[in-house]
């Protein structure tokens, strides 16, 4: 590891780091997302990250499924035994970087789309929870996989307004 320029001085400090940053997300993320995450100081190389990571899975701390990794209840404790270890300016600046990341894995949690093939066409289903219990749930049937494919995104990108629209409307 060359000459460090940021506030992360070691490999500890990258494991810190990357601890620090999965500790605050809601779900399991991809590798690369992560280091997107990680790489915010200009101590941090691609490659320091790498091989920290691949450390951090060797002692279970972080558990790969796939491409995504999530953080292990080992961990968990290690982290927050040596938060404070990590400057405050690298989490402060982390926290700031993840906070739309962590508010999108929670959104994209509540909200629902697949489709099956059925005898008589595709059916889509659709569902959206507010993180307590389903506030909307239906299914429709539509004619092809492509169709299906295109009421699954549009429903992800905009669920929220469906349902207060549909809601809206069953009120009037």
């Amino acid at each position: 590891m060359g000459e460090r320029l940021g506030f992360i001085n070691d490999k500890l400090d990258i494991k810190l780091l990357i601890l620090f940053v999965l500790r605050r997300l809601p779900a399991e993320i991809d590798m690369e997302e992560l280091a997107e995450l990680v790489l915010i100081d200009g101590g941090v190389g691609y490659f320091d990250y790498k091989e920290c990571l691949a450390e951090l899975m060797t002692t279970a701390q972080v558990e790969e499924n796939g491409s995504k990794v999530k953080i292990t209840a080992k961990g968990l404790r290690n982290e927050e035994i040596l938060e404070n270890d990590l400057p405050y300016s690298v989490r402060h600046k982390a926290e700031l970087t993840l906070a739309p990341v962590a508010e999108e894995m929670r959104r994209s949690a509540m909200i629902h789309a697949n489709h099956e093939e059925t005898d008589g066409g595709v059916m889509v289903y659709l569902s959206v929870s507010d993180g307590i219990g389903t506030i909307l749930d239906m299914k429709i049937l539509t004619s092809d996989t492509e169709q299906a494919k295109l009421m699954e995104g549009n429903f992800r990108k905009k669920a929220e307004e469906f349902y207060h629209r549909f809601v809206s409307e069953l009120c009037e």
